[in-house]
C-alpha cells in the first residue's frame, strides 16, 4: 500500500502542471461569472424586446443648442470644446411614429438628445464642420433610401440605432474565451493524471518482468 501511494506521488513538474490546470479552471469559471454579471446581463437586457427594422429619413436638422465635449492635446493637456446638435428623424417599418436615430447604444447613453457626436476637436468650428458634413451625408447621400436600423420598444421606444454595440459576435466572444480557458485547464489536469497513471502502470509491468 505504501509503495502504491509513493508511486502515485507527483513530481515537481507534474505538480506544477496540475496547479496550472486548476488555476485555468478557476480563471475560466470566475471570468465567465464576472462577464455574465457585469457585462452580458446588461447587454442581453438591451437586446431584449428589440429587433431590426427598415428606416427612412424624415428630417435632418441642427438644433440651436450646443453640447460640450472633452478633447485631448497631449498627456497632460485636456480641454473642453462645443459641437452643435444634429438630429436625424426617421420612420421605421414597425411604427408610423417618428423616431430619433443614434449611432449606437453608447452614443445614445452619452447624448440622448442628438444623433451624432463628432470626434472632439479643439476648435469649435472644426466640430461644426464635422456635424455639417454628417448632415449633408444624411440629406444627400442617404436621402429617402431605406436602411437597416435597430430598436428596443421596452427601453427606448422613441429611439433607434444605426448599429448595435453588443452584437452576436461580441456575445459569442463573451462566452468563448472563458469556456476555452476552462477546457484547457481541464485538459491539462486530465492529461497529467493519465500520464501519471500510465507511468505507474508501466513501472509496475517493468518490475513484474524483472521478478
Amino acid at each position: 500500500m505504501a509503495r502504491t501511494r509513493a508511486a502515485y506521488e507527483y513530481t515537481e513538474a507534474e505538480d506544477k502542471s496540475m496547479r496550472l490546470g486548476f488555476l485555468l479552471i478557476a480563471a475560466g469559471l470566475l471570468s465567465l461569472l464576472g462577464l455574465c454579471c457585469c457585462w452580458l446581463r446588461p447587454a442581453l437586457q438591451e437586446r431584449g424586446g428589440g429587433g431590426s427594422a427598415n428606416c427612412t429619413v424624415l428630417a435632418v436638422r441642427q438644433l440651436g443648442e450646443r453640447f460640450a465635449c472633452t478633447f485631448s492635446c497631449g498627456a497632460a493637456c485636456r480641454g473642453t470644446a462645443r459641437y452643435p446638435c444634429l438630429q436625424v428623424l426617421v420612420r421605421t417599418s414597425r411604427s408610423a411614429a417618428p423616431a430619433l436615430l443614434h449611432e449606437d447604444e453608447r452614443q445614445l447613453r452619452t447624448n440622448p438628445k442628438c444623433s451624432y457626436i463628432p470626434p472632439c476637436a479643439r476648435d469649435d468650428q472644426e466640430n461644426s464642420e464635422n456635424v455639417t458634413y454628417k448632415q449633408k451625408y444624411w440629406k444627400e447621400k442617404v436621402g429617402s433610401q431605406p436602411f437597416t436600423c435597430y430598436f428596443n420598444q421596452h427601453l427606448r421606444p422613441d429611439d433607434v440605432m444605426l448599429k448595435r454595440t453588443h452584437d452576436e459576435t461580441v456575445l459569442l466572444h463573451c462566452f468563448l474565451w472563458p469556456v476555452v480557458t476552462f477546457l484547457v485547464g481541464v485538459l491539462i489536469v486530465v492529461l497529467t493524471i493519465c500520464a501519471k497513471s500510465l507511468a505507474v502502470k508501466a513501472e509496475a509491468i517493468k518490475k513484474k518482468k524483472h521478478l
